[in-house]
């Protein structure tokens, strides 16, 4: 496969995700916002900022609603929804011939979704755009999965949505860390408790949560749960378990024996996260090993953009 069409597959991929997740942020938050708790406005705001990295265009400013309307349709900020689908869909139009008539209609109902999206009475209602946008984004997924064939390119689009689903999932973790996960206040207190459903449905869990350990809400489990969980999509375990399964599909697709480099480095990731145990992070200190699983899936990116996107003259002979 080409460079340029492995770029625009992976990336295309990697700004669909991150428009979920930040759809998903600012919904809930917003739903929050509704509940009375001893967590303030501003403290709640400047965390959902930080997991979405602090840009020049975003600051808080007093005003939830405004800001909310700047990360879901400014067309200058690199950290709003509107921007992540607009960078997806030209992506996406580089490599047109690659993708099924279905996803590239698809790609572009949502694009005018987010670009033209005031209703009958011209006015846009957050409460209902937004899981409009979720939906949509779904259905390009589900669209993906059952009309392209599942090779090299399919594989791209998963290696994209995986690593960028991981890297969100461990930056939320690392971001909620001190203000809940290690909060020294009574776990069960009421405002800590919605706190911490707030940030379980910022990563979809909060119902999978429940299934396997009721709605008793502890610092330990929601980190084993969202780190560690071998079954829920968007923990960073089945995340880079899903990475892990792409890239050597890749590898022996493409035969690219050089590419170990980053298979291996994949695979100590992951046996990083299924053979550690809940016990051995907390007694260490959790930070760190967010920090370094962080790292590893930066390392992992730089690795992608050296095997398969950048690689040398050389490098494609010696293939």
């Amino acid at each position: 496969m080409l460079s340029r069409v492995a770029d625009s597959l992976y990336w295309m991929s990697r700004y669909l995700e991150r428009a979920e997740h930040t759809v998903r942020l600012l919904d809930v938050n917003m739903s929050l916002m509704l509940d009375r708790s001893g967590t303030t406005v501003e403290k709640r705001w400047n965390r959902v900022l930080a997991a979405l990295g602090h840009t020049p265009e975003s600051a808080w400013t007093g005003d939830h609603y405004q800001l909310v309307q700047t990360l879901t349709f400014d067309a200058d900020n690199e950290a709003s929804i509107r921007a992540s689908i607009v960078m997806a869909r030209d992506n996406a139009r580089q490599v047109r011939d690659e993708l099924s008539t279905e996803q590239w209609q698809q790609l572009n109902r949502l694009y005018h979704q987010v670009t033209e999206p005031a209703g009958y009475d011209g006015e846009v209602h957050l409460e209902e755009f937004l899981p409009a946008v979720i939906d949509g984004l779904h259905l390009f997924q589900g669209i993906t999965d059952t009309t392209m064939s599942h090779g090299e390119g399919w594989q791209f689009i998963q290696t994209g949505r995986s690593l960028e689903r991981a890297f969100a999932t461990v930056k939320l973790l690392d971001i909620y860390s001190s203000d809940l996960l290690e909060s020294n206040e009574d776990e069960n207190d009421g405002y800590n408790y919605l706190e911490w459903i707030g940030l379980l449905r910022c990563c979809t869990a909060f119902e999978a949560y429940c299934r396997v350990y009721t709605a008793d809400l502890s610092h330990d489990r929601i980190l084993e749960f969202l780190l560690l969980n071998p079954e829920f999509p968007h923990s960073v375990r089945y995340s880079i378990d899903a990475l892990s399964g792409a890239l050597k599909a890749m590898q022996q697709a493409n035969g690219r024996q050089q590419a170990d480099g980053l298979t291996r480095l994949a695979g100590r990731l992951q046996a990083t996260l299924n053979f550690v145990e809940i016990g051995e992070i907390l007694e260490q200190d959790p930070a760190r090993y967010l920090h370094d699983v962080l790292h590893q899936c930066q390392q992992i990116h730089g690795q992608i953009y050296r095997y398969y996107i950048q690689y040398s003259v050389q490098t494609a002979l010696a293939t």
